[in-house]
């Protein structure tokens, strides 16, 4: 075992675990530790580090410094370490980093006074992201410099402990908009329980506007939008804290809507980019056997209207949507684009479910005419039987409908897609998070979904967590399955490097988007499938693949 500091200059998709020896950042064909980026988009460097075994480190916090041409448009963090106490269930596959409880890198805390903390004979490692805003784009394509400079405060001086540069190629143009639907559910309730107050006070608008916005720089262009608080992973009899957008009235003229608290909700998408509304399920999940919990005012007293002691099929419920949707359609006509709002009966139905299903899709059918209802499910017959027109199915059950020749089918996944597939928890690799971006190209997918974007629940929602010391959802998912952010300080988000790579592997996408736009689509998928064998159950596994072939697609398009 060494004595002295170790420090290892790796990329983005290098999980630096405490007791292994990081892999130096893979050769891309560019610069040794470099790369190039588009404007807008960020490019990622990881230092690691190993102090010495011995002595008490603790009290001599390491300082990085930035500096070079490439310094101004810098940011770092420390990379945290959170308990994964379940990183994989027992039947796992072989492409997992970490199988047994542990502690794993995820959190991405800001430090912008480049202050970290060692862990005595551990590593962990600081991550950079070089971002150049296109307001302030150099001219031309710019070589920029990162120079690294890592020192320790020693009786009074500071001794270097490490130094680097880094070369980052910026082009100078932003990729094209991402052209697949890509949403995922933001759980405001979960921000009300976390940080405390009520439903879409001042705070609770503070926080949704930090997480959209980090949603965005996700590559995410959709979010689940609380028209009642959504029923979704809610035990039978229970609610979830209740966050509903609607202003619902009922006296004897019938029922009343209020939209000013959706419209502030279609500012704040607005702001940050969101082109999708991805709204709350009209029905229960797994079944669609009953009604939402959705308030009201009901003869000046406030009153829940529905639940789970409400069929489906209630004919109240039916006079309550017939009042309900011609008006909502109306208001969001004229306030969002009617192709980029996506409607929802209920969430994974099962086979045996689909007598349920129709019986609830009829009580609609004809209120959503001219709609885009999309519904998550795995079971072909859904679609054969035509009561399911756009399908968003599971990674590891779309041979079927790729088969058929479904046009721009809509995948997801989440916990049950645990072997082969792709997924992102925190105990896999990096490059299984970020070969999404190719496979959803390969296949022409239309849209992607993803049901954990910051739900800090237990199971069902019988219980209320704390992300930063339950990643499992009390032991029900593999870490990290059930969110991709942390609640910051002062209604802040912390972002995560699954975070950063899910990005990735979107801005890939864009990038080919754009390659393929100037030379035909048969031109990228000969750099990124250049054997025709890339699918969501087989694809490449070496980190060098993804960074090389980005450097191959950005050549090409700066070549076109």
């Amino acid at each position: 075992m060494t004595r002295a500091w170790q420090f290892v200059l790796t990329d983005s998709l290098e999980t630096v675990l405490p007791s292994a020896q990081p892999r130096p950042h893979a050769e891309t064909g560019g610069p040794r530790g470099g790369g190039s980026v588009f404007l807008g988009e960020p490019y990622s460097v990881q230092v690691a580090f190993r102090p010495p075994p011995e002595g008490r480190v603790g009290s001599h916090a390491v300082d990085f410094t930035l500096s070079g041409t490439a310094a101004e448009h810098a940011s770092i963090f420390a990379v945290d370490l959170v308990p994964a106490p379940m990183p994989a269930f027992p039947d796992h596959d072989d492409n997992y980093l970490i199988t047994e409880p542990a502690l794993a890198p995820d959190v991405l805390r800001p430090v912008p006074d480049g202050r970290v903390e060692p862990i005595v004979g551990c590593w962990r490692s600081v991550w950079i992201d070089v971002l150049v805003d296109p307001a302030n784009a150099p001219a031309g394509v710019a070589e920029l410099e990162l120079e690294l400079r890592i020192t320790a405060r020693r009786a009074g001086t500071q001794e270097e402990l490490f130094a680097e540069t880094v070369p980052v190629t910026v082009i100078n143009q932003v990729l094209p908009e991402l052209d697949i639907v890509n949403t995922q559910w933001l759980h405001a309730d979960c921000l009300v329980d976390y940080y405390g107050g009520t439903a879409f006070d001042e705070g609770h608008w503070a926080a949704l506007d930090q997480f959209v916005a980090s949603a965005a720089r996700m590559g995410i262009t959709g979010l689940l939008t609380p028209l009642w608080t959504p029923p979704l992973d809610t035990a039978i009899g229970l609610r979830r804290t209740p966050v509903q957008l609607l202003d619902i009235t009922r006296d004897g003229g019938g029922y009343r809507f209020g939209f000013d608290k959706l419209g502030r909700w279609l500012d704040l998408f607005r702001k940050h980019g969101i082109a999708y509304l991805e709204l709350s399920h009209l029905f229960t999940q797994w079944g669609a056997k009953a009604t939402p919990a959705i308030d009201a005012v009901v003869d000046g007293e406030p009153t829940q209207l529905f639940g789970w002691d409400v069929p489906a099929t209630d004919p109240e419920y039916r006079r309550f949507l017939e009042a309900l949707l011609p008006q909502l359609r109306e208001f969001l006509g004229r306030h969002w684009d009617p192709s980029k709002i996506i409607f929802h009966i209920s969430d994974e139905p099962h086979h045996d479910q689909l007598e349920s299903y129709q019986a609830a899709r009829k009580v609609v059918a004809d209120l959503l005419e001219g709609c885009l209802v999309v519904d998550a499910l795995s079971d072909y017959a859904f679609y054969t039987s035509g009561v399911v027109a756009n399908p968003v199915v599971a990674t590891n059950h779309v041979e079927p409908f790729l088969e058929a020749k479904v046009e721009r089918l809509w995948v997801y996944y989440c916990v049950s897609q645990n072997k082969i597939v792709a997924n992102r928890f925190i105990g896999m690799p990096a490059a299984r998070h970020r070969v999404l971006g190719h496979q959803l190209f390969a296949a022409d997918a239309g849209g992607f979904l993803h049901w954990g974007f910051n739900f800090y629940n237990g199971q069902h929602s019988r219980t209320r967590l704390n992300p930063f010391t339950d990643t499992t959802s009390g032991g029900a998912f593999p870490a990290g399955d059930p969110f991709i952010v942390y609640p910051g300080p002062d209604r802040t988000v912390w972002e995560s490097t699954r975070h950063r790579v899910a990005a990735q592997a979107m801005n890939d996408h864009r990038a080919m988007q754009l390659l393929r736009d100037r030379a035909g689509r048969e031109a990228v998928l000969e750099i990124i499938d250049p054997d025709g064998t890339v699918t969501f159950s087989n694809y490449p596994r070496d980190p060098a693949h993804f960074l090389q072939t980005r450097e191959r697609i950005n050549a090409a398009i700066r070549a076109s």
